[in-house]
């Protein structure tokens, strides 16, 4: 997909969000469904809980899923939305989230600035959002922007699907420059 969006980008903002719903329209209304994307909202709609439905997917110590396979480096960009319910097989989700198994949880511990702290007792970790983003404003960050947040890329899971610079550039640009 990376591939076709920067041979098809366009200018102004949200060009991934532009690209991907030009691509989809047309596909989508030839098969009679709405056509919904995570930045749609507020409110906004459930992806990464339709995903844990459906794919091999796991809440991390990070925030966000992780795949079994691609690890870090999967997103949703839309969905398909459907006035009748549709008879399709879903896989199995059998197996656990590879989380539970890493035992050394490099991703907690490779944050420069430690924006990721886990509390004893729990999965999860605290995300200081500020201190990321203020981090990528710093010749201290370029590391981060070249190579995607260094926390994600210490997971063991998916390392084969790791964006490639200018992907990895792209999406810490857009989350440092967004406001949510």
């Amino acid at each position: 997909m990376w591939r076709a969006f920067e041979a098809g980008r366009m200018p102004g903002p949200d060009p991934l969000d532009q690209w991907v719903r030009t691509a989809l329209a047309p596909i989508a209304e030839g098969v009679g469904a709405g056509l919904v994307m995570p930045s749609d909202g507020p409110p906004y709609l459930p992806f990464q809980q339709w995903a844990m439905r459906v794919e091999p997917v796991y809440p991390s110590p990070l925030g966000p899923l992780i795949h079994a396979e691609y690890g870090f480096w999967h997103g949703y960009r839309a969905a398909f939305l459907f006035a009748d319910t549709l008879d399709i097989s879903i896989p199995d989700k059998e197996g656990r989230s590879p989380c539970e198994s890493c035992v050394d949880r490099p991703c907690l511990g490779t944050c420069p600035v430690s924006a990721f702290h886990q509390w004893p007792g729990s999965a999860l970790a605290d995300y200081d959002v500020p201190g990321c983003r203020a981090h990528l404003n710093t010749a201290e960050g370029e590391a981060c922007l070249t190579s995607a947040c260094l926390a994600r890329a210490a997971c063991p899971v998916g390392q084969a699907y790791r964006y490639p610079p200018g992907q990895a550039r792209f999406h810490m640009l857009a989350f440092r420059d967004s406001t949510l």
